[in-house]
C-alpha cells in the first residue's frame, strides 16, 4: 500500500515542490480548484459545483494501475478522478490563469495534476502529483491535501496566494 505523505500547512506545500518551477501551472490549478470547483457543506463535507463524472474542465477517470507492484494512491474502493491535463478535451474551460504558460509541448507546462476520490456526491481525498512520461507519475511528487490546508487557500485570493508560495 503507497504511503502518501498529507501537506497540511502552506510551508508544507511550498516545500514539496509542487508547482514549481515556472511554466508548471500546479498551483494555479489548486488555487482554482479549491476556490472555484468545491466547496464544503454544512455537514463540512467537500462538495463540487460540477460532477467530475461529466468531464468538466478536463476531468476524467484515473485508473489506479500498478506501478511494479505498487499503486500511486491507497485502494479504498473509491473511484479516482483526475483534472490538469491541459491536452484533454473540455481543458480549455479551465481559466485562462491555469492555461496561459501551457506550450502543448512535451514539457513542464502540462506535468501538474489533481486527483480525488469520490464517494457518492463528495470528494473523499484531494492529491497533487505530476505527470511524467506518457502514463506514469511520480510517487515521490504525489501528495494528500488536507481539508485545512483547502480552507487556508481558499481565504487567500489567487494574487495572494501565488506570492506566498513564491511563484
Amino acid at each position: 500500500m503507497p504511503r502518501v505523505r498529507t501537506l497540511n500547512e502552506l510551508s508544507q506545500l511550498q516545500e514539496s515542490g509542487f508547482g514549481w518551477p515556472w511554466p508548471r501551472h500546479g498551483l494555479k490549478l489548486l488555487y482554482w480548484f479549491v476556490n472555484k470547483y468545491i466547496y464544503f457543506d454544512d455537514d463540512n463535507e467537500m462538495c463540487w459545483r460540477y460532477d467530475p463524472e461529466r468531464r468538466f474542465y478536463g476531468f476524467h477517470p484515473f485508473e489506479n494501475r500498478y506501478d511494479g507492484n505498487v499503486r500511486l494512491l491507497p485502494d479504498t474502493g473509491l473511484p479516482y478522478y483526475e483534472v490538469g491535463n491541459l491536452s484533454k478535451p473540455r481543458a480549455h474551460r479551465l481559466p485562462k490563469y491555469v492555461r496561459k504558460d501551457y506550450t502543448g509541448f512535451h514539457d513542464d507546462s502540462n506535468t501538474d495534476r489533481i486527483i480525488v476520490s469520490v464517494d457518492d456526491e463528495y470528494f473523499d481525498r484531494v492529491y497533487v502529483t505530476e505527470h511524467c512520461g506518457e502514463s506514469n507519475y511520480n510517487s515521490h511528487g504525489t501528495y494528500r491535501i488536507s481539508r485545512g490546508l483547502i480552507m487556508i487557500i481558499q481565504d487567500y485570493t489567487r494574487e495572494d496566494f501565488l506570492s506566498e508560495m513564491g511563484f
